[in-house]
């Protein structure tokens, strides 16, 4: 079936919802294994009793330590947000800035239907509009696509981790890592569809990994992606197991697989495109550990 993007935001804003809103563009790594994790009561009640406790305390420590965004207050970001939110058809999130200079780094917490995006203030600095598109656009793909709850409940096993329980929760973690970078791709695609332009998600990405403009204007792409194929050869490649994201080269050449594809390219107006299934099938081969 042909999927048209504009008529399928249509749909969302008058309430249809489907088997997943982020269904059509979702890489389908993320995709199975959500509906597996689905299918396991044991795991759902685990996942929701993680993000009651986490919910609870993290909201409180924002309204205390963050700027709650608005109209009227950092008016710039909250309209960027909100042309994410109308493109991918969903309800606006609550966003707070944190006063944050050492990394520049976006997150989204809460749940999935009192969710919330949190941006370090160094990010809001030095992204362009079109590069904070595709930022916050991932960070509302992760609401988009019913991530949410996943994503806390990973901190806070992680936080686990490193405690006493280390032994006991570790096999969960693991296993949401593994689902985490497979979503990051999913939400690498939402935000690709917010800022519509590869060249900006590539910039948008080389810009977080450096963390300084002055180091990105120095910096040689083409040597940089060449890190990705040199990384492969070694048996280091392992240590991106114990990681929620995939390493960021992987992130760019997979993105521009997806402009690629037949979804995003009637999606942004333009004819033609790949297949999804078949850029998903190149995809996986790309972001794979081992």
């Amino acid at each position: 079936m042909e999927f048209d993007f504009g008529s399928y935001v249509e749909r969302r804003k008058a309430g249809w919802v489907g088997d997943r809103p982020g269904d059509q563009y979702a890489f389908s790594g993320d995709l199975n294994v959500l509906r597996t994790l689905r299918t396991f009561r044991p795991v759902e009640l685990a996942v929701s009793s993680v993000v009651r406790l986490g919910k609870n305390v993290y909201a409180g420590d924002l309204l205390g330590s963050a700027v709650k965004v608005g109209t009227n207050q950092y008016p710039r970001v909250y309209n960027i947000a909100k042309q994410c939110c109308d493109t991918l058809g969903i309800s606006m999130p609550q966003i707070y800035v944190v006063g944050r200079f050492d990394v520049m780094n976006a997150m989204t917490t809460g749940t999935d239907k009192e969710s919330v995006i949190v941006i370090h203030s160094v990010l809001i600095d030095h992204f362009s509009d079109d590069e904070l598109r595709f930022v916050i656009g991932h960070e509302c793909g992760h609401i988009h696509n019913g991530h949410v709850v996943y994503l806390v409940a990973l901190n806070w096993l992680t936080r686990l981790a490193g405690a006493l329980l280390g032994w006991f929760v570790q096999p969960a973690v693991i296993a949401l890592q593994s689902w985490s970078r497979a979503a990051e791709i999913t939400c690498d695609r939402a935000g690709l569809l917010c800022c519509k332009d590869v060249r900006v998600a590539q910039q948008a990405f080389l810009k977080l990994v450096t963390g300084s403009p002055k180091l990105y204007s120095e910096l040689n792409v083409e040597q940089f992606l060449d890190q990705m194929r040199e990384g492969r050869e070694g048996i280091g490649r392992a240590a991106e197991l114990t990681k929620s994201h995939p390493y960021v080269p992987k992130r760019i050449e997979a993105v521009k697989l997806f402009a690629e594809s037949d979804v995003y390219r009637k999606a942004v107006g333009l004819p033609g495109g790949i297949p999804l299934a078949e850029v998903d099938k190149k995809v996986a081969e790309i972001v794979k550990v081992v």
